[in-house]
């Protein structure tokens, strides 16, 4: 029996994460400036909180929350309130690893691994890839397949 055979909802992608952040309408700016994502949409609250937005990029797509301290949501946290403990890494496919690398180091993302060429071996792949923080400590990394699997 297959589980996921059915074309994904239209605008949605098989799978997708939501990140949460302390200061979420900053993280959405920061996020398409540094890393290119693109609103899709974009639901502000009181006070200039995010009620709930969809940021995609090639495809992918992810939801920025607001870090909400709720009786039924206390895991919502953002790295930064934690210190600085993920629990998940995003990683993102694109098409050209360094010059992204350099918008992301402009935009002020800490790149922690510079862009680097990884050869797995013949039964498997390469990559160019390089691991970004963003402003609140989310750990991402970005690739590109350099070659596929012989």
């Amino acid at each position: 029996m297959a589980i996921a055979s059915k074309p994904a909802p239209k605008g949605w992608p098989r799978i997708s994460s939501s990140v949460f952040y302390d200061e979420a309408s900053k993280a959405i700016d920061w996020l398409c400036t540094a890393f290119g994502f693109e609103v899709q949409l974009r639901i502000d609250g009181e006070n200039g909180r995010i009620e709930h937005s969809e940021l995609v990029l090639g495809g992918g797509l992810i939801s920025v929350g607001d870090v909400k301290v709720e009786k039924d949501r206390p895991w919502r946290k953002s790295p930064r309130s934690v210190d600085g403990a993920n629990t998940q890494c995003l990683c993102v496919y694109i098409d050209d690893v360094d010059s992204h690398c350099e918008r992301a180091r402009k935009a002020g993302a800490t790149i922690v691994a510079d862009p680097k060429t990884t050869d797995y071996g013949d039964d498997y792949w390469s990559d160019r890839s390089y691991e970004a923080i963003d402003l609140e400590g989310h750990h991402w990394w970005f690739m590109t397949r350099v070659r596929d699997k012989q």
